[in-house]
């Protein structure tokens, strides 16, 4: 499995500085194991023809199932999530060590700290991970702690709302996705890799965004 993959991020927060040597750390990759269902083999002998036609239709009924988005991690646990935007990279990290790294995109105005509601950046400082949506219309979410106390009282200094709905998810049901920094702030990743970060990354998880 290719350990890159293209990611979103909404805006906003003090950027916390942490050092590249490290985000730039050898990746391993984790174990995985998916919810796939077996398929059994048929205990009587059968002829050329009978046994054609049973794998034919088991075929069809696994390609109509379809392969779960819900996966199973077993590797070690990811303490930190860093989000580079300037470099378009997040890492899933297990105490200061790289276990995964994805190339992402940010929202349509990436540069600086989110601000207000509608500025399209991805926010900037040390937030948590803190829900997940697996009904997201991104295929997979989970969302970023934003707004804080500075945030919001930042955003009243100007007469508007901080916004919020900062989600880490995946792709677009639409072609939207193929233009760089498509979202309104939030980081998006291709749908395979946010299957596994959905299964890496708990709630509760810190979070360091920086520019």
């Amino acid at each position: 499995m290719s350990s890159w993959s293209r990611a979103f991020i909404c805006t906003d927060a003090i950027p916390t500085r942490y050092r590249h040597d490290t985000a730039r750390q050898f990746l391993t990759n984790p174990v995985y194991s998916g919810k796939n269902p077996e398929v059994g083999s048929v205990g009587k002998p059968v002829n050329i023809t009978r046994r054609f036609t049973l794998l034919a239709g088991a075929a069809a009924l696994a390609g109509c199932a379809g392969p779960s988005k819900f996966r199973t991690y077993r590797g070690p646990e990811v303490t930190r999530v860093i989000v580079d935007k300037g470099a378009r990279e997040m890492f899933l990290l297990h105490q200061g060590s790289t276990l995964k790294r994805y190339k992402i995109d940010l929202g349509f105005a990436p540069d600086g700290h989110k601000q207000f509601e509608g500025d399209g950046k991805t926010p900037e400082g040390d937030y948590l991970i803190d829900r997940r949506n697996p009904n997201s219309a991104y295929h997979l979410s989970l969302g970023i702690s934003y707004p804080n106390e500075a945030d919001i009282a930042y955003a009243r200094l100007l007469g508007k709302s901080p916004g919020g709905d900062i989600f880490i998810h995946g792709e677009a049901k639409t072609f939207a996705f193929l233009k760089s920094d498509w979202t309104a702030g939030c980081i998006s990743v291709k749908n395979r890799e946010m299957e596994d970060i959905y299964a890496m990354v708990r709630n509760g998880t810190p979070i360091t965004l920086y520019g």
